[in-house]
């Protein structure tokens, strides 16, 4: 195949304008109505969730938040598009993918409550457990995927990243590898234009993050990332080929992180508060309720359900974290090797013996 065939457009595919109204564009098909609905009712409830996250940290049942607040229609169309059998492999930041695929929203916040574990079962919903080191969790998201070629499954692997994480060399070594090998991975690159405080502008001079997809021989592409429509699109032909035997891609979506890095990051010293501002307008859930109101398929009706089974997932958000569980010191031993070791049985023994002199059992 000739290298320009690899070339992404020279504009992010966008199916949707600012305002939810439709663009035309013969080479990406428009979503079925049932799709945007189901799209838009995922968009509300990931809204809450960041809303709700946020709550809690600053009520101390949350260590850290990183939030997807004005991402979420990449972080719902990455879940939408893949099947059962598919798997997702996520960073830090997303949250409302992992609860998209299924995972309970307590389980998926565990970690972020600063639990020594993922908090859930990857292997129930074929979710891989959170990561903060940038990029490792593209080579294990390869490594699943060429696994399943081998055994012949039916599996596509959704590996998601930042703009910050194409600049580890993890990054490119996922890439090539799943190129060489034809592994049927997605990489999906959320780029919100700074890597915490560092923009994009520090991390590349290329034109733009879908053009690195050519130097490994694999299709790159561009979409307008607060367009769940064209989001849908652009993914779910990228799932399709993978599944059929055509090996990786990479789609950089365009988007914007309204919200800090984290809690704990003050994103005033590096971006002006005009900047946010103007990306406040191309808000993905306006976007999508503009549509849908205007094709008359968002009703109040369906409106009210939407944002009731949104608030009941906060609410379940809100009375699990709300829960205090008690440490188990031992848990400091277990679970750090299979056969643990003299010097572990040692202080196990050693803490052990503290407790009970200060009558903890």
């Amino acid at each position: 195949m000739p290298s320009h065939d690899f070339l992404p457009s020279e504009q992010p595919v966008q199916l949707l304008d600012q305002d939810g109204r439709r663009v035309e564009d013969p080479e990406h098909e428009f979503p079925a109505d049932e799709a945007m609905l189901r799209a838009h009712e995922a968009l509300v409830v990931g809204r809450r969730v960041n809303e709700q996250a946020y709550a809690l940290v600053r009520q101390g049942r949350l260590a850290v938040y990183p939030s997807s607040y004005g991402q979420e229609a990449c972080e719902v169309a990455a879940a939408l598009v893949l099947a059962d059998q598919d798997w997702l492999f996520p960073t830090y930041r997303d949250v409302v993918s992992i609860i998209g695929r299924g995972v309970d929203p307590v389980e998926t916040l565990t970690l972020l409550k600063g639990d020594w574990h993922c908090g859930y079962d990857p292997t129930e919903h074929r979710v891989a457990p959170q990561t903060t080191p940038l990029a490792t969790q593209l080579i294990h998201a390869v490594g699943v995927a060429h696994a399943a070629t081998l055994r012949g499954e039916d599996t596509v692997v959704m590996a998601m990243c930042g703009d910050g994480a194409t600049s580890e060399g993890d990054f490119h070594e996922a890439l090539n590898f799943a190129a060489v090998f034809k592994a049927p991975v997605v990489f999906f690159v959320q780029n919100n234009e700074y890597a915490i405080s560092v923009p994009l502008a520090r991390q590349t001079v290329a034109p733009s993050l879908a053009h690195k997809a050519v130097g490994y021989g694999m299709p790159g592409e561009r979409v307008d990332g607060n367009d769940v429509a064209a989001l849908l699109s652009v993914l779910g032909t990228a799932v399709d080929a993978a599944r059929s035997g055509a090996g990786p891609s990479l789609v950089e979506a365009h988007t914007y992180r309204m919200q800090a890095h984290t809690n704990a990051d003050d994103a005033t010293r590096y971006r002006q508060d005009d900047e946010v501002e103007k990306w406040q307008g191309r808000d993905p859930l306006l976007r999508s309720e503009a549509y849908l109101t205007g094709r008359g398929l968002l009703t109040d009706e369906r409106s009210a359900s939407i944002s009731a089974r949104a608030e009941a997932v906060a609410t379940v958000m809100r009375d699990g974290l709300m829960q205090d569980v008690a440490p188990d010191p031992a848990d400091l031993f277990d679970h750090v090797y299979a056969t643990p070791t003299p010097q572990l049985r040692e202080q196990a023994a050693f803490l052990a013996d503290e407790l009970s002199r200060e009558g903890v059992s």
